[in-house]
């Protein structure tokens, strides 16, 4: 394979991963919407739909794995592809947590903490995981320290999030007068699981990031 040829596959490698996150944070975006509307169905198109990200995971995993066999890059080429195998793999992992979200849209059974705010996690969480693939397809490393930035911010919505729902259940005199605890508690552990794989994905977006300034700059500051 000649080095134009080869600069053609890590192109068109860039461009699938990119094409990957995508498809990604849209199954996310429509997670969250099952979630706001109580959509049953919108939430099963997501879990359905986990197994073409699956498919396109291995399929670039092969790309990855063609691309080091075949050529045996250096420097700046090999970690951009391993820094590629990286960010899929986090991108999987969105994906699952997106089809958590979903199933939790379906077990949905009243909506019972209306100022926990899950909308503008999602949103920030979002906005995370563009700004890390930003930083990946522009390799842009001013973007990757932003995205380590924002985590903060989004562990605080969360904790504050958490601690809310902790806090209005033990304020709830109602459970004191016979109401359906079970319910209650099911739609506790559901919302604060929903909280915790929102944290999950920005933690997942800061890995991307990471792994994008490791490949722009070989610098491992953001690596943990």
């Amino acid at each position: 394979m000649s080095r134009k040829e080869y600069q053609t596959k890590l192109d068109e490698l860039r461009e699938n991963v990119l094409y990957m996150s995508e498809v990604v944070a849209e199954r996310l975006r429509e997670s969250l919407s099952a979630l706001e509307q109580q959509d049953e169905e919108l939430g099963q198109q997501v879990i359905e739909g986990d197994a073409e990200i699956n498919e396109m995971y291995l399929d670039l995993e092969q790309d990855c794995t063609d691309l080091i066999a075949l050529q045996q890059p250096v420097a700046g080429d090999l970690r951009f592809i391993a820094a590629s195998f990286k960010i899929i793999t986090d991108l999987e992992r969105i994906a699952d947590l997106a089809t958590n979200l979903a199933g939790y849209a379906q077990m949905a059974e009243r909506e019972m903490f209306p100022d926990v705010d899950v909308q503008r996690i999602g949103d920030a969480t979002l906005e995370m995981l563009d700004d890390a693939m930003r930083a990946y397809g522009q390799e842009d490393p001013e973007l990757c320290y932003d995205v380590a930035n924002q985590d903060e911010a989004v562990d605080e919505l969360c904790e504050d999030a958490s601690e809310l729902v902790v806090r209005d259940l033990i304020q709830r005199e109602e459970l004191d007068e016979g109401t359906d605890v079970e319910s209650t508690m099911r739609e506790v552990q559901r919302l604060l699981l929903t909280i915790r794989d929102l944290e999950r994905v920005g933690d997942h977006a800061v890995n991307i990031a990471a792994r994008s300034l490791y490949m722009i700059e070989n610098d491992d500051e953001l690596l943990y």
